[in-house]
Parts: C-alpha cells; structure tokens; sequence
C-alpha cells in the first residue's frame, strides 16, 4: 500500500523519501546538555542529508518510580525546545500526557507525539487531532499492530490526517519486550508512515526495580532490520554519556555510535527503496 508523505517543516516521512531520523535525549535535563545534542545531531545528519527531528521530554509522566526524574516541567521544557527549533532550524518533537497540555505544546512544537501507554485514549487523540499538527502515535506494548488502524480512525474523523505510527516493542512476559517485524508491515497498511523506536524496544520496562533496564547492545541490530523491511524513520535516543542519564541511560545511545550506524543504516534504506 503508498505510504503517504507528511511535510513537517523541512523534512518529510513517508512516500518512498529517504530515511528520516527522530533523535535526542530521553528527558530534558538541562538546556546546555539538551543543545549540545541537537547541534551534534543537526551537524551529522546535515552531513549525512537525511532529515532530522530533535525529540525531547519536558516531563516523563510515566517513570516507574515516584522518586524518578521527570524533567523541568512544562513552561521551561517548551522553552527549551522552542530554543532549539529557532536556533538549528529543525522540527521539534515532545510527549503530551493530558488535554491540558496540548494549546501550549502546539505552540511550540510540531509533532505532538501520544506515549504507548496513552494510545488508547480517545479524548487525547481527538484534542491533539485538532490542533493540525502531526500526530505520532505510540504503539501500546499491549496492543497488536492492527489495532492501531482504530487510533488512525479516531485521529482521522476529527479532522486530521497527519499522523504517524510507532513501533516500540510489545510486552513478552514480566520487564521484557520484543519486536515483531511484521508489525511495522500492518501498520504501513493504513497508509501512514511507520517509524521505529530502536532504543525503546530494547528497554526492559521495571527491570532495575526502581527503573527501567535496557540493552542498548541490540539498538543497531534491530534498526538494520527495521530499515530492511522499510519503515519511513528510525527514533533513536542518545546522550552524552548514557550511563549517567537521569531517564532511559540504558537504552539510550552515546553520541559517538552514530555516524558509523548510520552510515551503515542509510545504505540499507537508499537499497531497499530504490529496489520497490
């Protein structure tokens, strides 16, 4: 099925385009740290030509603990992205958590991206479908590829057709996930672009009691896969140094990893969609 193309700013998902990358830190932490990584990010992918979204978290609703760092909050956050957003001319993308928040992110960013534990929620869906801004939905890791077509309904009868699909993993027994590749075909069935979020999926939700574990070791792995089967953007988070991350260090990417799997990833992309 055409996957269409969805124009956000100067980058566009979908339509057989090249590759587009969806990266940053899990969380804010600090404006110097957050613009460093998006001028490093900015720099490589100018120089690799692909398209880039900085994502960043003003706060982390869901963290496992109560005593987990969830980032500056919303005013500061949004600032911070803004920053970015004037400064190194790229989109910006953040989490949204309830209807109370969408006027003042959509001020600001450009896609409004709803977290796979809130994918199922009619009233979020339909507010952030109403701000015309591009939509990212988060596959719940308890929902089947299939049922993301009924998030698409809902985002699509308020009036909105902008919306891309998330892969991140699907829960497999207690703090483990796993990835069927063949999810990302049945939700490039409904016509939208399909982005897969490599470091998440390799997360182990709880698994170090007071927060999440990861195995960031298969992040490249299965981004290789994912770019093989044809998805439209890969969501990758990084840090400077991950292991000190205050959210998902885990998971997460140092900055030096990219260039090489990248370049390795994009020559991937480049075979497979001029070969279909």
């Amino acid at each position: 099925m055409k996957v269409q193309e969805i124009r956000v700013g100067n980058v566009t998902f979908g339509g057989g385009r090249p590759l587009v990358l969806i990266a940053g830190p899990c969380v804010i932490e600090e404006q110097g740290l957050t613009l460093r990584i998006a001028e490093y990010l900015k720099e490589l992918t100018a120089k690799l030509g692909i398209g880039l979204v900085f994502k960043a978290s003003y706060d982390k609703a869901n963290r496992t603990s109560i005593s987990s760092f969830r980032g500056p909050g919303m005013a500061q956050g949004l600032e911070i992205l803004a920053r970015i957003r004037r400064e190194f001319e790229v989109p910006v993308l953040s989490d949204i958590h309830d209807i109370s928040q969408i006027s003042a992110a959509a001020e600001v960013l450009d896609i409004l991206q709803i977290p796979a534990f809130l994918s199922r929620q009619t009233d979020l869906l339909v507010a952030a479908a109403a701000t015309g801004k591009v939509v990212n939905v988060k596959k719940g890791q308890f929902l089947a590829p299939w049922d993301m077509a009924n998030a698409v309904k809902k985002i699509e009868e308020a009036g909105n057709t902008q919306v891309l699909l998330t892969e991140r993993g699907a829960s497999f027994g207690y703090n483990n996930l796993v990835v069927d590749m063949r999810s990302l075909v049945v939700m490039r069935e409904t016509g939208c672009p399909v982005v897969f979020d490599a470091t998440h999926s390799v997360q182990l939700p709880g698994g170090a009691g007071t927060s999440s574990g990861g195995q960031r070791q298969y992040v490249g792995a299965l981004s290789r896969a994912a770019v093989a089967v044809g998805v439209d953007a890969l969501f990758w988070e990084v840090h400077e140094n991950p292991d000190q991350a205050l959210c998902d260090g885990p998971n997460s990417l140092p900055l030096g990893d990219l260039p090489a799997m990248l370049e390795q990833i994009l020559a991937i992309d480049t075979l497979v969609k001029q070969g279909g």
